[in-house]
């Protein structure tokens, strides 16, 4: 069973997301910011990460960027999933390293198929 780790801080888009992908059959791990989810990707080295990018403790792109700089999280996949639809933050997600960006509110189909690519490439 693949696992997903979801740092979202809205606790009703976290809770949704963690139940549709549990639905899905994914092992699933929820953080309510980005500290929090960093110290759980280090720990529990999920195959996958979905981020939101506005979040107390640390944003999405300095979670990135730590995981990224970490020899033993650098090649998790690692998804936005925000509401930022501004071209820049997509630029920057993508020069950070990011696997993907997607723009809330997320169809959860196109969500599956970004998670779907990044699990079997």
């Amino acid at each position: 069973m693949k696992k997903i780790l979801m740092i979202e801080d809205n606790e009703d888009i976290r809770l949704i997301f963690c139940e549709i992908l549990t639905l899905e059959n994914f092992q699933v791990m929820c953080a309510e910011n980005g500290l929090i989810g960093l110290k759980l990707a280090k720990n529990q080295h999920p195959d996958l990460i979905l981020s939101d990018l506005h979040m107390p403790e640390l944003n999405g792109y300095e979670v990135l960027e730590k995981l990224r700089n970490d020899v033993s999280t650098a090649n998790i996949p690692f998804i936005f999933i925000t509401s930022e639809e501004d071209y820049d933050y997509r630029c920057r997600a993508l020069l950070l390293g990011a696997n993907g960006y997607l723009i809330k509110p997320v169809d959860i189909c196109e969500l599956l198929n970004a998670i779907t690519t990044q699990l079997t490439s």
